[in-house]
């Protein structure tokens, strides 16, 4: 677990995880009620999530000078078993949901605009 996930764990609120799509995904998710996840997601059998801290450089990575990108925002206590942390870059901890990932999952989303400096992500983010 990441600094950040037993932060929030010791303050006892939920633990965000966040999914970045693009908004063809994000469409589809709302009209089929569930997907596997992007094309990424389904190559590699898994559904991938950031922590707060994670977030941002997902996307800089992953979805650098896109537009039309969304932030959903899900308490990862609700996958109980489904929600494995695995090390990915550098080792660091990631959330991966290993089944279809459902619109009610979702806690809150917001769109993810594309400023001068990267993306624009919510100041309140936890």
């Amino acid at each position: 677990m990441t600094v950040d996930a037993e932060a929030q764990i010791a303050q006892k609120g939920p633990m965000m995880i966040y999914k970045i799509f693009r908004a063809q995904e994000w469409a589809d998710l709302q009209a089929k009620g569930e997907t596997l996840g992007a094309p990424i997601d389904i190559q590699d059998g898994y559904v991938h999530f950031s922590t707060a801290e994670q977030v941002k450089e997902t996307a800089a990575k992953h979805f650098a000078n896109e537009t039309g990108l969304v932030l959903l925002a899900c308490d990862a206590d609700q996958f109980e078993a489904d929600l494995k942390w695995e090390p990915s870059r550098g080792g660091a901890l990631f959330p991966h949901l290993y089944r279809a990932f459902r619109i009610t999952d979702v806690a809150w989303q917001c769109d993810l605009p594309l400023g001068p400096d990267g993306h624009e992500f919510p100041e309140d983010m936890a």
